[in-house]
Formats: structure tokens, sequence, C-alpha cells
């Protein structure tokens, strides 16, 4: 059995109270992590507060280096993480290696962006009384950044959120999801040896009630939250005067509209709302076809989603595995059931067996079904015709979430208009709202979020603008 300590202010630490990791999978478990303390928090702080000044008047070069170095031991274990994901999240390794891919890309942006801290020289005598005086822009690490990273990618997201802050010089404590630290404490391993200031980085997994200390102590500047909604509007609340950065849920919605797009968006739509059983906030959970388009849409739909390969998510032929826990395949079963007593008619799947949910597809739903309006997280895709552009968009927008959106055309004038109406953080053009590369900015609106990831405008929130006036 896999043993990890916690990362603490510069040391890895072996605790008295341990949690036992499990493969959602077969349920074996597999590993076992050091779980940190309510003292041990305590001295994660005080050290990273310690530090701030240090770490933050680092040159650029520097903090550059050791996030390349952060790069190059992921590098050597790319295969090594990849395995340790497959088997604490459920997630099928070609998945999972896409997701160590994407995470080193995070920390090679984040290299990048480092030695580009902005700044800006601002002319002060556009009015007589600046005249003689000129204006500096700088821009300063705000202090130390709390972190709550999800389960779903717990690499990647966790990567989001450490990158960031070590690239704009802040001190940042991450609580990684008590489902699935296995990975992100092998890359504490990594990070260990790449000489950080002691309190620049701690990574510990911890339970809920020792962990809320990151959102209520007042010497934690910022607050960047990944998860469901409710829980992160309410540490919104409960946060103060510190920043708040929420990346919370989706239900994306796709608009189809040419077909000459079919194929290509066949095959998109299939691979974005299955993927890692739909465990993903920007999953394709409703798809509108223009009613021309709909019924050879649908036909060859079905026909991608019953070649998928179900199995274990350790093998490379496996599309679609198990879900992260029972809880979470038994409201997905819930909500089909409840929809199909409402009135609507499932095209492909319905059926759980364990912790797997087989690929669903349901027709004849309405807005007011939870596996239109809630979000589903889980392997479940909605499918209606509509009879114009306009109304595909009015059924997107209606819904308390707005992360994104996939549109296929090749109309210039409905590309606008979709860019123009959809109540979005993002409009993806002959793509899936599931696209998403790790410089662009992302989140949404609504009940999607606040604020942007993406690392150089993650970085924004974490650095604070401050003017110097002064004579020429």
């Amino acid at each position: 059995m896999l043993t990890y300590k916690i990362y603490a202010a510069g040391r890895l630490l072996e605790t008295g109270e341990r949690l036992t990791i499990s493969r959602p999978y077969d349920g074996q478990v597999f590993a076992e992590v050091s779980l940190g303390t309510a003292d041990i928090l305590e001295q994660a702080i005080e050290y990273a507060v310690a530090v701030s000044k240090e770490f933050g008047s680092l040159p650029g070069f520097r903090r550059s280096a050791m996030l390349q170095e952060i790069v190059n031991g992921m590098m050597l274990d790319r295969e090594l993480l990849a395995d340790l994901i497959c088997q604490e999240a459920g997630k099928p390794i070609r998945y999972a290696i896409a997701e160590v891919d994407r995470a080193i890309q995070t920390f090679r942006v984040a290299s990048e962006e480092a030695r580009r801290i902005p700044g800006e020289y601002l002319s002060l005598d556009w009015t007589p009384g600046g005249d003689g005086k000129e204006g500096w822009l700088r821009y300063f690490p705000i202090g130390v950044v709390g972190a709550i990273s999800p389960f779903n990618f717990p690499l990647n997201l966790a990567a989001h959120k450490i990158a960031p802050a070590l690239a704009a010089g802040c001190p940042i404590i991450l609580k990684p999801a008590s489902q699935t630290p296995v990975a992100i404490l092998h890359l504490a391993e990594i990070i260990s040896q790449v000489g950080l200031p002691d309190g620049a980085l701690s990574i510990m997994p911890m339970k809920r009630q020792t962990g809320n200390l990151l959102v209520t102590d007042s010497r934690i500047k910022l607050l960047t939250f990944t998860g469901s909604p409710e829980v992160g509007w309410k540490m919104k609340n409960d946060a103060g005067q510190k920043r708040v950065v929420l990346e919370l849920g989706g239900n994306a919605g796709v608009l189809m509209a040419d077909a000459d797009q079919m194929e290509m968006a066949v095959a998109k739509c299939t691979t974005g709302a299955f993927a890692y059983s739909g465990q993903v906030c920007i999953h394709v959970q409703r798809i509108f076809v223009l009613k021309q388009l709909f019924e050879e849409f649908v036909k060859q739909f079905l026909e991608r989603t019953q070649r998928l390969v179900a199995g274990d998510p350790q093998d490379p032929a496996t599309d679609i595995s198990v879900m992260i826990d029972e809880n979470n395949a038994v409201r997905v079963e819930n909500w089909i059931r409840e929809a199909v007593a409402d009135g609507a008619k499932i095209l492909a799947g319905g059926k759980r067996k364990g912790l797997f949910v087989e690929p669903t597809v349901i027709t004849g739903t309405n807005p007011e079904m939870k596996v239109f309006s809630q979000e589903v997280f889980g392997p479940i895709v909605v499918v209606e015709p509509v009879t114009s552009f306009q109304e595909g968009i009015d059924l997107i927008n209606h819904s308390r979430f707005g992360l994104q959106a996939g549109v296929f055309t090749n109309n210039l004038e409905e590309m606008n208009l979709a860019f123009e109406e959809l109540e979005v953080g993002g409009v993806v053009i002959n793509d899936v709202p599931s696209f998403r590369v790790d410089h662009m900015p992302y989140g949404g609106v609504k009940d999607s979020g606040f604020g942007r990831e993406g690392v150089r405008y993650a970085m924004m929130d974490m650095l604070e603008p401050r003017l110097l006036i002064k004579n020429r």
C-alpha cells in the first residue's frame, strides 16, 4: 500500500491522523495519507505569513526557474502521476494521462508568466493639475492564498491554484479533496526538491472543520475554491474582507445549427458528454439541435454512444468507467427516474450497477426537470429539437448556470449572435463547451462562479496594484 505525508511549510510530515484511499472501481484500498491537523495548519499559516515578503521579493527569473523544475520533475513521473489519478479517481487512463499533460502545461505557462508581472507608466499631464508629474503602476503579491480543490481533476485543478500563486510570489496553502489527495501529494514530493522557501507552499488534506480556517482566517488574503455552488457561495459569505475566486458548477449547452458540421459535432458531443462519466463542470449536458437536423443527429449520436467501451479505468481501451462514489451514482439514477416519471424518454442507457451508470441519452424533457435545470455531474445528456437558432440560445440561457457553451455553425451572423446573447463565461464555436486550454481565461457567470482562472488571469487576482506619483 502506498503511503504519503502532508507537505507543510517545506516539510514532509507524518501525522497521527490518517486517511485511507480506495479505488472507486473495485473498492480496494491502495493508499494511506496523513491528514493535516489544526495545529499544523496554524503553523503553515504562520510560516506563510512570515515568508510572504521574502518570497514576493524574489526576482521573476528565480520563481520561473523553480516552476520549470516542477515541470521537469512532473515529466519524469508522468506515467506514475497518471496511474495515481486513475486509481484514486476512477478516471480512465487515457484521460488521466491527458490531465497530467495539462498540469505540466499549467506549470510551464506559469514559469513564463512569472517573468512578466505587469506594470504601467501613466502620463498625468492630461489636466493642468498633473503638469510635471508622472505615475508608475506596479503590481505586488497580495499575500497568503488559501486554496481548496475538487476531486474530478485532482492534479490539474490543484495546479491551477498552486502555479499562479507561485508565479505571482504568493505563499499558498492547498486543501485537496479528501477522495483524491494522492496524486497532488506525490506532486508535493516533487516540489519539495526545487528549493522553494519554507512556507511558500503547503499541501495537506484536512477535515472540513480544520480546512475552514482557510475561509475565515484574516491572514489569508485570497481564497480560491473549486466545487459546488452551495458550498462556494457560503464560503464567500464567510470569507470576510479577503478576495474570493469561485469556480463552481454548470450544465453546459450545445447548439447544433449546421448540417456540414454533423459528423464532427456528433463525435465531439459524445466525448464531451461522457468523458470521465460526465464528472466535469463543462461536460455536455444539454444539446439543442435544429429541427431539420435532429433525427440524423440523434441517430449518429446514439450509434457513437453505444460504441463506448465501459470497464476498468486502468485498461487503455476503456472510454467510461465508474463514478466517484455510490451516493453520486444513486443520485444520478434517481434523477433519470424522476425525468422518466415526468414524461421524458430514455434513448440509451439509464441503468446503474454499483458505481457504474450507463451513458444515458434522454429526450422529451422540460426546463423544470433536474436533468435539464441542475448540474448532473454524471453521464447524462439531454437532446432536444429547436425550431430556430434563437430558440436554442434562449434554452441554453434558461439556466441558473453560465459557464461555457458550444455552438456549431459556420454562419458569421449566428456566431456573433451567440457571442452577444449567450449568458456564459465562454462561447466555443464549432466545438463543445468542455474545450479548455490552460492559459485561457476560464470561469462563468450566475451560479457558475466569480472571477476567472487560467494562469495569467488567476495571477491578476493575486496581485495588488500600487500607484507611485512623482515629479518628473
